[in-house]
């Protein structure tokens, strides 16, 4: 898989998540290691996703993994906070906004 097949991937799914629950503004870059390498930002802002292949500075959570952990969590195949207590996903900001990875995951 490349970057770009990813990011098109995790858009797509990212788009079919109920994120209308989630208030104000939440921003997660992904830095992504291994097959697919590359850094990519998730911005939920007014009930809609936004995905931008770009580095996020302004970024309130930052999760690095690999491709196919990213996949399984928004697919809904593997729970994000399951990930993060067996180090699956490593994350740096927020945490209590980090949590709202759980809200991504589409149907």
């Amino acid at each position: 898989m490349t970057y770009e097949e990813l990011v098109k991937q995790v858009s797509a799914l990212a788009q079919k998540a109920d994120v209308g629950k989630i208030p104000g503004h939440v921003a997660f870059q992904f830095n992504i290691e291994g097959e697919a390498a590359g850094a990519f930002y998730l911005e939920i802002a007014d009930g809609k996703v936004n995905i931008q292949p770009y580095e996020y500075y302004d970024r309130d959570v930052l999760v690095t993994c690999t491709a196919d952990t990213l996949l399984k969590i928004v697919s809904g195949k593997l729970d994000p906070i399951w990930a993060f207590t067996t180090k699956k996903i490593r994350v740096e900001g927020d945490l209590g906004k980090a949590v709202l990875l759980k809200e991504i995951v589409g149907k």
